[in-house]
């Protein structure tokens, strides 16, 4: 006979515990146990594997298949973060905020592969096929009505509303598609467990059934997932570990553009990110989101400053904007958009010590233009001139980018892949680029044509990148 046990599972971290708490003892989140009724199935037979193939150990040598094989995508950008296209058999979590365009992206996906790869079952959770056959002609009818050549809807995608894994696993043994999308993981539940959709163990097992299907049958599968208020992957950490892949869509409702990042890639390189633009045709690619950032940039005027970042294999010129006025509170605020908090405060702080800025009744506002957000130190230099211009008036030189990590002593530190920056620096029409004097030789060949000024501490770069007063 079966054998039933209740639990209480943390919705945030995964937590299993006996008894129910307030507060759980691992992640600290307040509220956030829920009772779990687990009936262990009696003993029986064991079931047959989803693709059909039971496993049996082989040598290295006997193993068929090329590790390079992928298949096409036609999205440039959306096949650059999954490091050149789909390999079968994988298992890809793609997450984002409600509304951020990631059924979109799917969708255009799944419309594209359809004609080239062949069958491929969209099964949803959370709308009907009439809403995704609506989605899908408006991409289809606006993408026409702009290049006659693109294609239209396709007799090899298959649609389907269902939350019940053991259904969907017998419309996939039925459809037999090269590519399966779920949306989303936490709708879909399988009915020997008694805990709701959304709960750690469905999700935990839903995933597993489904890395299962995957790694047995050579379908690839897409599964879209919910993120908490604070931008996090929803359910079991196990989620992430369980899936090759963890693709993150970002980007600010207001805004147009998109970021899609790599946060877990088995098969490409991780940090990798993808730039679109929503339209009504869809997600459109930005090839060259560089120019795109800078398209509405104000040269001359105090409080702008060029960084060089570095989004994976990809080097990013974006603007960075500094504004500091006088404080009317008792201590002044520091609220930085697309930067780092922490980092904002060691920069403020070695700009009052080593460069002599009065910056202790100033409020400082820094903000990095559209939607992106910047991670790695090699921004410190641009985000530290673009406050020094605006607390001293003064513009940053119009054709000059920077580039530099800022140290607690004031010295500019060296940072990776300086040639690729450089390069996108040149090809985008700057003149100069203000870089951390090396000591040691740099072996690559740096791009002709440039500028290069190396300089050694944060007081000979603000030097360097201030305008006289006069030039203003």
């Amino acid at each position: 006979m079966a054998k039933i046990k209740t639990q209480f599972v943390c919705q945030q971290c995964g937590r299993v515990t006996a008894r129910l708490m307030g507060r759980c003892p691992q992640c600290g989140t307040f509220n956030s146990m829920v009772e779990q009724v687990i009936e262990e199935p009696a003993k029986t037979a064991s079931r047959a594997p989803l693709g059909g193939v039971r496993s049996t150990p082989k040598t290295l040598k006997q193993i068929e298949g090329d590790s390079e094989a992928r298949w096409v995508l036609p999205i440039n950008e959306f096949a650059r973060v999954l490091g050149g296209g789909i390999v079968p058999g994988s298992l890809v979590l793609v997450g984002g905020d409600p509304g951020i365009g990631k059924s979109t992206l799917l969708t255009q996906m799944a419309l594209l592969l359809a004609e080239s790869i062949g069958p491929v079952l969209y099964v949803s959770g959370e709308e009907s096929e009439r809403q995704i056959k609506m989605r899908a002609m408006r991409l289809t009818q606006e993408a026409r009505a702009k290049d006659p050549k693109a294609p239209p809807l396709s007799d090899q995608l298959f649609l389907v509303t269902e939350t019940n894994l053991d259904v969907i696993l017998e419309h996939i043994q039925t459809v037999k598609p090269r590519l399966v999308i779920i949306d989303s993981i936490q709708t879909v539940y399988l009915q020997g467990l008694t805990s709701t959709a959304g709960s750690v163990s469905q999700v935990r097992e839903c995933a597993a059934r489904l890395q299962e299907l995957a790694k047995t049958s050579g379908i690839a599968v897409f599964l879209i997932g919910h993120v908490t208020k604070e931008g996090a992957i929803a359910g079991p950490r196990v989620l992430e570990h369980i899936v090759d892949t963890v693709l993150q869509l970002e980007g600010d409702r207001y805004q147009a553009y998109r970021l899609l990042r790599a946060a877990k890639n088995r098969f490409g390189a991780t940090s990798e990110v993808g730039v679109f633009e929503m339209s009504g045709t869809g997600m459109q690619e930005v090839s060259n989101p560089s120019e795109v950032f800078l398209a509405e940039r104000m040269v001359n005027v105090p409080g702008s400053a060029i960084a060089v970042t570095m989004e994976g294999t990809r080097p990013i010129l974006v603007e960075v904007q500094g504004l500091t006025t006088a404080t009317s509170f008792g201590n002044p605020r520091r609220t930085p958009n697309g930067a780092d908090m922490y980092r904002l405060l060691l920069i403020v702080a070695v700009l009052s010590k080593r460069a002599n800025l009065r910056l202790a009744e100033q409020d400082i506002f820094v903000n990095v233009v559209g939607g992106l957000k910047i991670d790695e130190p090699a921004a410190d230099l641009a985000i530290a001139a673009a406050i020094a211009s605006s607390v001293l008036d003064r513009a940053v030189l119009a054709d000059c980018a920077l580039i530099g990590e800022i140290g607690l002593s004031g010295e500019l530190r060296a940072v990776s892949q300086l040639p690729q920056r450089l390069r996108e620096a040149k090809q985008l029409g700057f003149r100069r680029v203000v870089i951390p004097r090396a000591l040691r030789k740099n072996t690559e060949a740096l791009p002709d044509g440039l500028e290069i000024v190396p300089v050694r501490s944060i007081r000979d770069a603000l030097e360097a990148v201030l305008t006289p007063r006069s030039e203003k």
